[in-house]
């Protein structure tokens, strides 16, 4: 049996300790705000403390907890500096790895979704695990033909740990707000629920994997591995050696940041038009960098590998194109025909009445990547548009309450978000028009572009 349901009790206690922490270092606030302290220093003594218990606990747990704190990781661009800093390494860390499985248990899982034989299947099997994620972790082997392959396992009760996780998450959703400016994390999470029973059906991320893996063999700048293997709760790929994005971010030549950045986008709007199914879980670890036998050769020649494919959203015929026609009107300045499409697509509903400049207004901060022919995401642009969306103040955090978030471009919407974040953590100066005009239905303009030639941005 799996350590990971059987503290049930133990993780319960763990995630319900959170919210009650949080209150208390609330009050405290208050207190210390009646004692005469700035409000603006105490919301950040508050913020940091509560990153600090959160973090820490999600550290040190697996399912629902592990993969919230995945999905969170890819926004800490958006934290002030002071809060992201010290906690840059453990997200990285949570990327990457989370507490083995013991051996027992994984030999006693491969029994008995492999059959007693297993061993027959490998040539080597390396008992230490390679990585550990959410809701399995994956070893190196050799397989029977000697190919070097990764064996991923799931965790025995992988399914009640995640549900139960991000259960109990979910009623304290609204007190981890201040941890991630501007998004609401309460629909996250309810996404991340929503999509369990997927993520955990092996058979599934096998087609879907195998999918990207046909359409992308021999492709110049993406590599997907191919499966090798399926059955319940193990899934056999060949192996991908490579440059982790999570070292990339925290080491990386600026050679290799900006290369990675491309990549990476370029996959994001590729992948979805040549496969119909978008990747839906961009977080570092699930990419590598692969610099061939030549690390120092040209990084033109550098390729992106993708893993883990557990998570997707079935798009057949690609990215909706009302998305690239929005962006290409709001880039243009055509206030009026951006807020009718928004009506028509239910970001906007009948009964809210909106000024389509105040529309425009607040848009074109957050798309002004797709407006440069070169953009360098900064983790100083990230916190601007955070805080902007964040501040009640401002007039942007009054809009983005009136506006609607249609279910169709839920997952559409976080991907695209966290794609932002990877590459803001990266720093990467990436040439995303060219990729959006290439691969958004759209977004190209019919008479050539009127975009600014360049932009950087401060950091």
């Amino acid at each position: 049996m799996s350590d990971l349901p059987r503290k049930a009790v133990t993780r319960t206690a763990k995630l319900a300790a959170l919210p009650l922490g949080f209150a208390g270092r609330t009050a405290l606030g208050l207190g210390k705000r009646i004692g005469g302290r700035p409000a603006e220093l105490i919301a950040t003594e508050l913020q940091q403390r509560t990153a600090e218990q959160l973090f820490a606990t999600l550290g040190q747990l697996k399912g629902g907890a592990m993969k919230l704190g995945q999905a969170l990781s890819v926004f800490e661009s958006a934290l002030p500096e002071q809060i992201a800093g010290p906690y840059r390494a453990a997200l990285t860390k949570l990327q990457e790895a989370a507490p083995p499985m013991p051996v027992k248990t994984v030999h006693a899982a491969l029994a008995e979704r492999l059959g007693e034989d297993w061993r027959d299947l490998f040539e080597e099997f390396d008992d230490r695990p390679a990585a550990a994620a959410s809701i399995g972790q994956v070893h190196r082997a050799v397989w029977h033909d000697g190919r070097r392959v990764a064996v991923k396992v799931q965790y025995p009760g992988a399914g009640e740990a995640l549900l139960s996780d991000l259960t109990q998450l979910g009623r304290f959703a609204r007190l981890l707000g201040p941890l991630v400016p501007g998004m609401d994390i309460k629909p996250l999470i309810s996404e991340l629920r929503d999509r369990v029973s997927e993520e955990l059906d092996y058979e599934l991320e096998a087609r879907a994997q195998s999918a990207h893996a046909q359409e992308f063999a021999g492709d110049p700048d993406v590599i997907v591995p191919a499966v090798v293997h399926q059955s319940d709760q193990v899934l056999v790929t060949e192996w991908l050696e490579g440059l982790p994005l999570s070292e990339v971010i925290a080491d990386g030549t600026q050679e290799q940041r900006d290369r990675a950045g491309q990549l990476l986008a370029r996959f994001l709007f590729s992948g979805a038009a040549r496969t119909g199914l978008l990747h839906a879980d961009p977080h570092p670890g699930n990419f590598r960098l692969l610099t061939g036998d030549d690390p120092d050769g040209p990084p033109e020649k550098w390729r992106l590998g993708v893993l883990d494919f557990g998570t997707v959203d079935r798009l057949p015929q690609g990215l909706p194109p009302e998305i690239g026609t929005a962006l290409r009107l709001t880039l243009d300045g055509r206030a009026e025909e951006v807020h009718e499409l928004l009506q028509d697509e239910g970001f906007v509903k009948p009964e809210i009445e909106l000024d389509p400049g105040a529309v425009l207004d607040y848009l074109l901060p957050i798309i002004e990547p797709a407006q440069a022919a070169e953009f360098t995401f900064t983790r100083g642009w990230m916190r601007t548009q955070a805080t902007r969306i964040a501040d009640p103040r401002s007039p942007a955090y009054q809009l983005a309450r009136q506006l609607n978030l249609p279910p169709a471009y839920l997952l559409i919407h976080r991907v695209t978000m966290s794609t932002i974040g990877v590459l803001c953590q990266l720093g990467a100066t990436v040439r995303l028009r060219e990729e959006m005009e290439a691969w958004v239905p759209g977004f190209a303009p019919a008479g050539g572009s009127t975009a600014e030639e360049s932009r950087e941005t401060p950091a």
